[in-house]
């Protein structure tokens, strides 16, 4: 069967607008279209492709395990679930690990387990989640409300209760909003879809002593930090605080779904058997892609690599402004990184995004004000090089129309 970008328009529920192009083939950080063009990936599938497109690392794993067993509900467990398990927890924080099939998932999970920790343990009234303004944890509706953005919760009728917002990095705005009432905060640490936002440290570290001081569980939504992506394991280790629960996705399979809720000993016992679950989740498949992920990534050259490959993305952004003048800052840490555009381009992300895609480099935006990056954490220099000088020209082309 013939398909091209005209049968999406045919046949698919009009909730995305894609590309006209249409990828058929990635190898690496290239990609080509149907009609063979190549292209440079710095947007890895929204900070999911950690190792690219095709890694012969999972292309094995992928091939082994497909020949062995794919499903089996959690009715039973499995052998690549427990071993993924065993090795977040001794890289973590972790005692616990619970699995699902996205971050949203895993963050629905962590929510759920922050409340009935509180029923547990305190009282019914110790309900109030507080989240962050522009933060983003999902689209189920429990997680799209924590999420604070309300152009993505807006207009599905009556939202969950018990969640309010604070404005993200203002401490002093939070220890107001906070009582014996708040049961969890939930934040990422650092914003990624609110426009790469890296967080004060002493906001972080004041945000887990105010939890301690309520008895709150912090909640950290490491969807897309995670796996590597700022040059730690999870970014929770390069801010020196430790959350009560983590979540995880993205990376973490390497671009097949997976997600996972990380937790200790003590608040795990909350979800017995039957408070919580999930058909595929921790299913074979997986969890032996995921572990073969974390073998790669989680190693001193891999991480320490993510770093370097930042500074030289630096290094050229900077030269690329100085030339054009259209970022204020570039923002973020390792493989997340941010160009916040200046009062004179402000609300055109989206014209730069699309300019670059007709010079065969993919990125992404965070807002109307910020094109992101999020490519391979193994993506070689020379194609950092290619893709930030195909990337010059569409900053040209907007520059110049």
């Amino acid at each position: 069967m013939q398909v091209n970008r005209s049968t999406f328009d045919d046949v698919m529920v009009p909730n995305y607008n894609p590309a006209q192009m249409v990828p058929v083939r990635g190898e690496g950080s290239r990609v080509w279209d149907q009609e063979g063009n190549e292209y440079i990936d710095f947007a890895g599938g929204i900070a999911v492709n950690a190792l690219g497109h095709c890694h012969p690392e999972l292309v094995n794993v992928l091939q082994e395990q497909g020949s062995k067993l794919w499903h089996l509900s959690n009715v039973f467990t499995n052998e690549p679930a427990m071993r993924l398990a065993k090795k977040l927890c001794d890289a973590t924080f972790a005692d616990k690990v619970y699995f699902a099939n996205s971050g949203a998932e895993a963050n629905e999970a962590a929510l759920k387990l922050a409340r009935r920790f509180a029923l547990d343990h305190y009282n019914e009234d110790k309900d109030q989640i507080i989240s962050f303004k522009q933060g983003f944890h999902g689209r189920t509706f429990f997680t799209v409300t924590v999420g604070g953005q309300p152009a993505y919760s807006d207009g599905f009728g009556p939202k969950p209760g018990g969640i309010v917002h604070c404005e993200y990095n203002n401490l002093e705005m939070l220890a107001e909003m906070m009582s014996e009432r708040t049961c969890a905060i939930m934040m990422e640490p650092l914003q990624g879809e609110g426009g790469i936002i890296v967080p004060d440290p002493a906001f972080v570290k004041g945000v887990r002593e105010l939890c301690d001081k309520h008895n709150a569980l912090l909640i950290f939504d490491e969807v897309q930090s995670g796996v590597g992506r700022t040059g730690y394991l999870y970014a929770y280790m390069g801010v020196d605080v430790t959350p009560d629960i983590l979540t995880t996705a993205k990376s973490l399979g390497g671009g097949f779904p997976i997600g996972a809720m990380l937790t200790t000993d003590a608040i795990a016992s909350s979800l017995k058997p039957g408070t919580h679950g999930s058909t595929y989740g921790g299913n074979p498949l997986a969890c032996a892609i995921a572990e073969r992920v974390l073998d790669v990534v989680n190693k001193p050259e891999v991480l320490a690599g993510v770093l370097k490959k930042e500074a030289l993305f630096r290094e050229i952004l900077g030269k690329i402004n100085d030339k054009y003048h259209v970022f204020s800052e570039i923002r973020g840490k390792g493989m997340l990184l941010g160009c916040a555009l200046n009062e004179k381009y402000a609300g055109r992300s989206r014209d730069f995004m699309v300019a670059a895609n007709e010079q065969h480099m993919m990125c992404l935006i965070a807002g109307v004000n910020v094109i992101r990056f999020a490519p391979s954490l193994v993506i070689p220099d020379e194609d950092i090089i290619e893709g930030l000088a195909r990337f010059e020209k569409a900053v040209a082309s907007v520059v110049a129309a």
